[in-house]
């Protein structure tokens, strides 16, 4: 019924017939960014025995080596091909070799079985007779114990036997109480497991529209990123642009507005620079006119009669002496202006280049908005065709078979349901009955062996070495009888046992063999998925029953392997044969409908480049004079002093002089003098060094704006020459690439998300899994598991206890001798050795 059950499951996810259509590729794309929410199911993979398991093992092994061949997968095709003809010629070479092939694969079993026969036939006709003979006091029968020299020996290796005998025979039994248990146990998980199983597939039955739901979700998903890059265009496309300029068109840029700042800054440095040389020219003269000034004043103080007088006449001579040192600087009145140099700058500047340097930044800045406004109807059209892939999306999954598979699957799953709520009853009540039959035939068994023990322990405790046969015990008697006791059970039931052993064995074996191991090898698939097997007009089966094209390889192991693996139906059962997901998602044709659109992206615009008014202009500067100007003449003035002497040194000296003179005209003339010169210090000549320092900080400046102005200039004209060319060259080919790549972009999400849709389609949706599990649970746990490895554990536990009865009657006869009251012996004279009856006995 199991087996029958999973046929049903496998069958009815493929149970209707489609026509039409080509195998396409099942390859996945290498990312991404979707993925099916995971479908949890209940039932396990995988079914454990538990500890249980190890005796299992011990029945397989003894399997093994009763029925070592492989699996007879010719011999099985044969035989079912057989089944398939009207009439079968069992004269012919063919059929008789074939019953050779399977009573050779069968050898092992058909062996054992005629052995069991043997038994069967053999224990109650040897029971028969020997009762007989027992009767007729032969045979051990008659209560007459002969003396032995070696008894005590044989007693003991009868009792040692027995016991063991009867360890083993209780083993066997404990097999068979663990065997029933466990049918008893697992059949009451079946109804449990049976529910999980239906409430997988119910699962796998609601959750695939969700699936489907899901799928087509996703689409707004990708629709809302293509429309976010569609509504950015400006930053998506425009921007890619401006990218790919960037690198040639800015560093050009870039250097005209350095240029451009270090104009302004040369017209700054020559205008404070010729504003200083005039106001130096003027400072000069005023010091000049000043020191001339206080000279003719010590010279008037000088001309005092004291100068005359000694000592007074050193000093005053002294005074005369440093006059001529009160001179100005006249090279600073001979400084060179710079009107020519500031002319030519100030013409340079009449162009505003860094206004022209701002434009063509400007341009390259609004190539995203141009862009935007350029594309504003191609955006509406592509929006309009991927609204209409969305329906034709839709429409497409609607068609998909697999729903309708579902559906129809759904009705052989209610069935299969409804049969299992029919007969599930049925089966706990037969096995009810095969536990009471288990229980009786373990209790029978344990009954036997019981009268076994009990004779061993009541012959072993009550017997009395000094006891004749005649005067033993009554324990030691009761010993016997129990023994006695046990051989008759042994001789009535033991055949009937081995009747029950020989027919789960011979079911039992077969079963394991023939269907549960090559099941779990997928041996037993490849038999089904022999061509033309199960239907002579059908190479393959499945794919005759599901398209009527049984040319096309859907096999069996396929199927549930890919199941087990978790595979979505249409790739599991090659649904495109009936409905090719590739040919009506059609990507190509949807991508070359957003194709069409992008087409009409046309985006134009230019880039300004400072132009030849901006050229003229950088041409001018490099020829306005300043890298030729002499430098080195305003630079040599600022290191020296603007008068012959330090002021104020020469003021304090002086002061120092007139101090040391008597009191008078003179020393207040002196004094005088000397603070007028500390006030020209103060008032002409720290000035003029301000002056000369601004001279110094201009020129420093000049000097840095001119160094190789004119390989500047030349540089930047040859790059602004090379990006003219680059945007003129390129740009068309640039805006192109960047039109297709934005282009790809769109068409990549949606690319994407159809060849997602074909995957998940293919392998992800309407994962099959629960019908594996179901098919396992059917095959591998119910009737394997739950049913052939208890009773064959049951087989193999009585079968080894019924086996042993045999030699465990014949001990016990043996040794009940030893054990029972006789009713003679042997009698022993003192002179001769020859025993003799006692009459008193009889």
């Amino acid at each position: 019924m199991a087996l029958v059950l999973g046929s049903l499951l496998l069958l009815g996810l493929c149970g209707n017939t489609f026509s039409g259509g080509q195998p396409s590729s099942t390859d996945a794309p290498k990312a991404w960014n979707y993925e099916l929410p995971e479908t949890s199911y209940e039932t396990q993979d995988s079914h454990k025995a538990g500890p249980i398991g190890i005796l299992f093992e011990l029945v397989h092994i003894f399997l093994y080596v009763v029925q070592p061949h492989d699996f007879p997968e010719d011999a099985l095709r044969k035989v079912i091909q057989k089944a398939h003809e009207s009439k079968i010629n069992y004269d012919e070479p063919e059929t008789v070799l074939l019953g050779l092939k399977i009573a050779y694969y069968e050898a092992g079993i058909i062996l054992c079985s005629l052995l069991g026969l043997l038994f069967i036939i053999l224990m109650p006709l040897v029971g028969y007779f020997f009762c007989m003979c027992r009767c007729c006091n032969k045979c051990g029968g008659e209560m007459h114990q002969r003396q032995k020299e070696n008894g005590p020996f044989l007693r003991k290796c009868f009792a040692i036997s027995l016991l063991v005998i009867c360890v083993i025979i209780s083993i066997g039994i404990f097999y068979g109480f663990v065997a029933n248990h466990q049918v008893r146990t697992r059949i009451k998980r079946s109804r449990k497991l049976a529910d999980s199983n239906f409430k997988d597939l119910r699962t796998l039955l609601n959750e695939t529209p969700e699936q489907i739901k899901y799928i087509l979700a996703q689409y707004n998903t990708t629709k809302d990123k293509a429309f976010l890059d569609l509504n950015s265009i400006n930053s998506v496309l425009g921007g890619g642009i401006l990218d790919r300029l960037r690198p040639n068109i800015i560093p050009v840029l870039d250097e005209i507005k350095s240029m451009a700042t270090a104009i302004k800054e040369t017209k700054e440095a020559l205008e404070n620079m010729n504003s200083t040389l005039k106001s130096l020219h003027q400072q000069s003269t005023q010091l000049s006119s000043s020191l001339t000034s206080v000279k003719t004043s010590l010279r008037g103080s000088l001309n005092d009669p004291l100068c005359s007088v000694r000592p007074t006449s050193e000093t005053c001579n002294s005074i005369r002496l440093s006059l001529n040192q009160l001179n100005s600087n006249p090279e600073l009145r001979q400084l060179p202006l710079v009107d020519a140099e500031l002319n030519n700058v100030n013409n340079v500047l009449r162009t505003d280049l860094d206004g022209l340097v701002q434009q063509g930044y400007q341009s390259l800045n609004d190539i995203p908005g141009r862009v935007q406004s350029q594309t504003t109807s191609v955006v509406a059209g592509i929006k309009r065709v991927l609204n209409s892939v969305g329906s034709d999306i839709n429409n497409v999954t609607q068609r998909l078979p697999i729903q309708y598979i579902l559906s129809e699957f759904s009705g052989y799953l209610n069935n299969t349901e409804s049969y299992m709520q029919r007969h599930l009853p049925t089966l706990e009540e037969y096995d009810s009955y095969w536990w009471l039959g288990g229980l009786v035939i373990c209790s029978l068994l344990t009954l036997i062996v019981i009268f076994y023990y009990l004779g061993l322990l009541c012959g072993v405790c009550g017997y009395d070495r000094h006891a004749t046969p005649t005067t033993r015990g009554c324990v030691s008697n009761t010993g016997g009888v129990f023994l006695m006791v046990g051989v008759g059970l042994s001789f009535l039931f033991c055949w009937i046992l081995m009747i029950i052993v020989v027919l789960t064995f011979v079911v039992g074996a077969n079963v394991e063999k023939l269907i549960c191991e090559p099941y779990m090898s997928k041996e037993l698939f490849r038999v089904l998925d022999t061509p033309r097997l199960l239907n002579e007009d059908w190479e393959y089966y499945l794919s005759g029953k599901l398209f009527n094209k049984s040319k096309i390889k859907l096999t069996f192991e396929q199927v549930y392997s890919d199941c087990k693996n978790n595979r979505g139906t249409y790739g599991t059962l090659h649904l495109e044969n009936s409905f090719n997901i590739s040919e009506q998602l059609n990507i190509n044709e949807h991508t070359e409908s957003i194709s069409n659109e992008l087409e009409n992206l046309k985006v134009n615009f230019s880039i300004f480049l400072l132009g030849e008014a901006g050229r003229k202009n950088l041409q001018d500067f490099a020829a306005c004079g300043i890298d030729r100007m002499n430098y080195n003449i305003y630079l040599a003035q600022t290191g020296k002093s603007p008068a012959g002497v330090n002021l104020l040194s020469f003021a304090y000296d002086l002061e120092a002089k007139a101090n040391r003179l008597p009191p008078g005209n003179l020393k207040n003339s002196l004094r005088r003098d000397a603070q007028t010169i500390k006030t020209i210090h103060q008032q002409r000549v720290l000035p003029i060094e301000q002056s000369l320092s601004t001279v110094y900080q201009s020129v420093k400046i000049l000097q840095r704006t001119s160094s190789g102005l004119l390989e500047k200039v030349t540089r930047i004209l040859t790059s602004l020459d090379f990006a003219q060319n680059f945007i003129t060259n390129n740009i068309s080919s640039i805006v192109t690439e960047e039109t297709k790549k934005y282009g790809r972009t769109i068409i990549g999400y949606f690319e994407h998300y159809l060849q997602w849709i074909e995957f998940s389609i293919r392998e992800k949706v309407a994962s099959c899994k629960p019908v594996a599990t179901a098919l396992d649970t059917a095959v591998d746990v119910f009737l394997c598991s739950y049913i052939i490895d208890p009773l064959n554990l049951f087989w193999f536990g009585i079968g080894k206890a019924t086996v042993f009865l045999l030699p465990a009657l014949i001990f016990a006869v043996k040794l009940a001798k030893y054990y029972r009251r006789m009713d003679s012996e042997d009698v022993y004279d003192d002179v001769e050795t020859i025993p003799m009856k006692n009459p008193s006995q009889h």
